[in-house]
C-alpha cells in the first residue's frame, strides 16, 4: 500500500511543473491601471502595467505629443533609470509572433485592432516592458501605446510562452494599410533586433457588414447571360435599396472592339432583378465582359458571352459543309506536295547558280537560319533572394510627388520581384536610428540604388523657426524626436560621391541608377547621376527589371516577355493603376506649382 502512495506522489511531483507550464502558456497577459510610483516602488500587484500622458507630464513635468501617446525615447531610462540604470542597460531581443486581431466595433466605417506578442527567451530576466505603435503605411504615426513591468519583476524563461496583449486600438478606417511594431524594452542604442513590426489591413466593409450594407463593395454577385437569335439577354440582380445605387454600367470587349452600355432599371417592374439587352455583337465571337454599379471606383463583375452562329435562310447546307471540311484538308495537302516539290527544284537550281558564280551556300543557310523568332525566355533561379533596392527621393515637391514614390516602391515590390528599402515604410527605425545613419546603412546593405530626381533635390532646407507656444517649446526642449528636412537630399550627395569615386577607380556602376518620372525632365537629373543609367518611369519599367535581375530584354533568336511590367499592361493590376493615378496627380500639381 505504502509503495502504491510513493507512486501516486512522485507522478504527482513530477507533473506539476506541466500543469504550471501550461497555466503560464494558455492565458493571455493583459494591460493594468497602475500608477508609476507603484511601478518604480516594486510592488507585487504592479505586474504589467499600462503608462498614460498623464504618468508621463507627472514624471518628466510636460506632456508628450499627442500622436505618440504615452511613447518616449528611451522610456526605460526616462521612467526607471533614475532610481538605478542598472536595470536599463541590459540586452533584450526583440517580440515573436506578433499578431493583430479585429475586436468589436459599433461604428460601421472603422475598425478596432489588438497586438498580441511572445516575449523572447533572450534577455528575458532583464525585460522591463513593451512599446507598440502603429503607423499608416507609408504615413506618420498615429497611436503609441507604453507597458513597463514593476522594477523588482525579474521574468524566468518559461515566462517567453506567455501572450501579451496590447490595449485596443480604435476608430481604424475600413480597409486601410497599417504597420504595427512592438518594442522589447530597454533598448540601448548600440544594439539591433530589439523590435518586431508586422503590416496588416483592417477589415473591408463587406467582411465586417456584409455585402449588402456597402455600397463601395457592393457588385451584382448573379450574372446569367441567354442568347436569343443574334440579341443577348443578361439578366443581374439589383443592389438593396439602402444604397442607394440607380443606375449600372456594362463594358464587353473583344478584338480591339468595346461596346459600353448603361443601364436604368424600372425598380416599379422588379425590385430584385433587371435585364438587358445587348446587340450588334458579332456571330461566333467570345466576349469578356464586366458589369457594376455606376458608381466611382465601383467593383466589376466579370463574365463572358460566347455569340453563338445563328443559321439562315441564304446559308449552305449542312451535308454541303461537311463535304467542304472533308475537301478543304485534301486540297491543302495537294497544295503542299507542290510546294515542297517547288521548293526543292528552286533550292537544286539556286544551288547550281551559286556554284557558277563561285559562292558558298553554308553562309546563305548560316544567315537564314539566325532569322529572328519569338519565343518565352525564363528568368534564372539561380539567386535565393530577391535584390534589394533602396528608393532615394526629394519630399520638397509635395505630397503628390511623396505618394508617387510610395505607389512605385509597392508596385516594384509587389510584382518585380524585388525587395524595396523606402524610409517612408520604417519611420520608427529612422526616428530610433537618425536620418542620415539609416540611410547610410541602407546604401551598403543594398544591392541596388535608385535616385528618383525631380526639382526638389536642388531646393536647400531652410533653418527652422521656432514655435511660439511655450508648452511645446517645453516639449521640444525635453524630447527631440527629429524631423524629416533631412530626407534623401544628403543621402543623393552621398551617392554621387561614391559614384565618383567608383568612377574615378574604373569599378561598376550598376549599382547606382537615377530615374525621373513623366512630369520631370531630363535637367532635374544631377551632374553627378549622369554617368548612372537613368530611366523614365513608367514607360521604361521593362528596362528597370532588366537591371534589377540582370536579364537581358533581346537575344538573338529571342525576346523577354514580362507579364504586367509592360507600358500597356501595368496598368491593369490595382497597384499599377494606383501608381499611374499617383504620378497623373503628382504631374498636376507640379504644373500648378510652375
Amino acid at each position: 500500500m505504502w509503495r502504491a502512495a510513493l507512486v501516486l506522489y512522485q507522478f504527482l511531483t513530477l507533473s506539476q511543473p506541466l500543469w504550471a507550464q501550461d497555466d503560464v502558456a494558455g492565458a493571455a497577459i493583459i494591460p493594468q491601471d497602475c500608477s508609476l510610483d507603484c511601478i518604480r516602488q516594486g510592488r507585487p500587484e504592479c505586474e504589467y502595467c499600462r503608462i498614460t500622458r498623464s504618468d508621463v507630464k507627472q514624471a518628466l513635468g510636460f506632456n508628450s505629443v499627442a500622436a505618440f501617446g504615452s511613447c518616449i525615447p528611451w522610456p526605460c531610462f526616462e521612467l526607471l533609470g533614475d532610481i538605478d540604470t542598472k536595470i536599463c542597460q541590459h540586452y533584450v531581443q526583440a517580440p515573436n509572433e506578433v499578431k493583430v486581431e479585429s475586436v468589436h466595433e459599433p461604428s460601421p466605417t472603422s475598425d478596432t485592432i489588438v497586438v498580441s506578442w511572445k516575449p523572447s527567451y533572450y534577455g528575458i530576466a532583464f525585460l522591463r516592458g513593451f512599446q507598440v505603435s502603429l503607423q499608416v503605411l507609408g504615413g506618420a504615426t498615429i497611436a503609441c501605446q507604453l507597458f513597463l513591468f514593476q522594477r523588482n519583476l525579474s521574468l524566468p524563461a518559461s515566462h517567453a510562452q506567455r501572450v501579451y496583449k496590447s490595449d485596443p486600438f480604435p476608430g481604424l478606417p475600413l480597409g486601410s494599410q497599417y504597420a504595427v511594431t512592438v518594442m522589447a524594452l530597454p533598448v540601448p542604442e548600440e544594439w539591433e533586433k530589439f523590435y518586431h513590426s508586422k503590416i496588416f489591413s483592417t477589415r473591408s466593409c463587406a467582411e465586417k457588414n456584409g455585402l449588402e450594407q456597402c455600397k463601395k463593395d457592393w457588385y451584382p454577385e448573379h450574372v446569367e447571360v441567354q442568347q436569343e437569335g443574334t440579341a443577348i439577354n443578361v439578366t443581374f440582380n439589383l443592389a438593396p435599396p439602402n444604397l442607394g445605387i440607380t443606375s449600372y454600367f456594362s463594358l464587353c470587349y473583344a478584338k480591339g472592339m468595346k461596346k459600353y452600355t448603361v443601364i436604368t432599371p424600372n425598380f416599379t417592374s422588379n425590385k430584385t432583378h433587371h435585364s438587358y439587352q445587348l446587340d450588334d455583337l458579332q456571330e461566333g465571337t467570345n466576349y469578356t465582359c464586366e458589369i457594376a454599379a455606376n458608381q466611382v471606383d465601383a467593383v466589376r463583375k466579370p463574365f463572358t458571352i460566347q455569340v453563338m452562329h445563328i443559321q439562315k435562310d441564304g446559308d449552305l447546307p449542312l451535308s454541303f459543309t461537311l463535304s467542304l471540311a472533308l475537301m478543304l484538308p485534301l486540297c491543302l495537302a495537294v497544295v503542299a506536295i507542290l510546294v515542297v516539290l517547288l521548293s526543292v527544284f528552286t533550292r537544286r537550281r539556286s544551288k547550281l547558280q551559286m556554284k557558277e558564280l563561285d559562292i558558298k551556300p553554308d553562309i546563305i543557310k548560316q544567315y537564314q537560319e539566325n532569322g529572328t523568332q519569338e519565343e518565352m525566355v525564363l528568368l534564372p533561379s539561380t539567386r535565393l533572394t530577391p535584390p534589394r533596392l533602396l528608393i532615394c527621393y526629394s519630399s520638397y515637391d509635395g505630397p503628390a510627388h511623396v505618394k508617387a514614390v510610395m505607389q512605385l516602391g509597392a508596385f516594384i515590390q509587389q510584382h518585380m520581384a524585388t525587395q524595396v528599402f523606402l524610409d517612408l515604410w520604417d519611420s520608427l527605425s529612422v526616428a530610433e536610428e537618425g536620418s542620415m545613419a539609416w540611410h547610410c546603412q541602407k546604401i551598403r546593405e543594398s544591392d541596388f540604388i535608385l535616385v528618383i530626381c525631380s526639382q526638389g533635390l536642388n531646393h536647400r532646407p531652410e533653418s527652422p523657426e521656432p514655435e511660439s507656444d511655450d508648452e511645446d517649446v517645453e516639449a521640444n526642449r525635453g524630447l527631440n524626436f527629429g524631423s524629416n528636412t533631412f530626407n534623401s537630399n544628403a543621402a543623393v550627395q552621398l551617392i554621387g560621391e561614391e559614384v565618383g569615386r567608383a568612377k574615378a577607380r574604373g569599378q561598376d556602376l550598376s549599382k547606382y541608377m537615377a530615374a525621373i518620372f513623366e512630369y520631370s525632365e531630363e535637367t532635374d537629373i544631377p551632374t553627378e547621376l549622369r554617368l548612372v543609367s537613368h530611366y523614365t518611369l513608367t514607360s521604361d519599367l521593362p528596362l528597370l527589371f532588366s537591371h534589377l535581375h540582370g536579364v537581358a530584354l533581346h537575344r538573338p533568336g529571342g525576346y523577354l516577355k514580362i507579364n504586367h511590367i509592360s507600358e500597356e499592361g501595368f496598368a491593369k493590376l490595382p497597384a499599377g493603376a494606383a501608381l499611374q493615378w499617383a504620378i497623373y496627380e503628382a504631374g498636376m500639381a507640379m504644373r500648378a506649382k510652375r
